[in-house]
């Protein structure tokens, strides 16, 4: 199966069914939770706590990411360089390391189980107090969103100029005269350009920005009860390390 990076995993669960706004405020809990208490058993709450919602929305295997060979030699790297000091130094570095891929879990489950639109009309409503400071709220919304759509498309063109490269002759791509990073960094930008303009256009037939930031659906008890369960094992966390 395709490793799917932020795009929806199909499903009808109840983790599917929160709203985007509620699994926000709970990443943010989650790293808040983190950042405060940098610990073993707090991380080890957290985890268990990802797990389990990835079992309930049902997101298989395949979803998960692959990182190459070359990202783990690196990690492997930075843990025996950091041998000679000690095995604390070894501990932290690998602490650290965890606590980068529990936060980077964190925001892979959202776009897993929430539609990319859905993402602008809650930072839009969580936003919402700062436009009293005259604060460009909806316009950072629409930005985000737009990054957040853009970006699988823009996965899935290099892929593509990737694959149109290896059927280059070897004789080309290996003659003197071969401008290879040159024609993919020009695609490259050809390839925004054309992508920009009509996601632009396509924008602009349908009511400009503010249908982006729309935000219809108001929360619900299922989302009181997600935000209360994340706030215990955020608390739980920080008692089993402080305690």
């Amino acid at each position: 199966m395709t490793t799917v990076v932020l795009r929806q995993v199909p499903g009808n669960s109840p983790i599917h069914r929160l709203l985007a706004g509620t699994k926000l405020i709970a990443v943010l809990l989650i790293s808040i939770t983190i950042v405060v208490a940098p610990s073993w058993p707090a991380i080890g709450v957290i985890v268990g706590l990802l797990l389990v919602t990835a079992v309930i929305a049902r997101v298989p295997p395949g979803a998960v990411p692959r990182p190459p060979l070359w990202i783990w030699g690196l990690f492997l790297l930075g843990a025996l360089l950091n041998l000679p000091i000690g095995l604390d130094a070894v501990l932290l570095f690998a602490r650290s390391t965890v606590f980068a891929f529990v936060l980077l879990g964190a925001s892979v489950m959202i776009g897993w189980t929430t539609s990319m639109s859905d993402i602008a009309p809650a930072v839009a409503v969580l936003g919402s107090p700062l436009k009293k400071l005259r604060v460009p709220v909806d316009e950072w919304a629409a930005t985000v969103a737009l990054c957040l759509r853009s970006l699988p498309l823009l996965i899935e063109e290099m892929r593509t100029m990737n694959a149109a490269r290896k059927l280059r002759p070897k004789s080309v791509l290996n003659s003197a005269s071969d401008n290879s990073i040159v024609d993919l960094i020009t695609a490259t930008m050809s390839i925004a350009i054309r992508r920009a303009t009509e996601m632009g256009a396509a924008i602009t037939a349908r009511g400009g920005t503010g249908k982006i930031t729309a935000y219809p659906r108001g929360p619900s008890f299922a989302d009181a009860i997600a935000i209360a369960i994340v706030i215990a094992c955020c608390a739980a966390g920080i008692v089993l390390t402080f305690v």
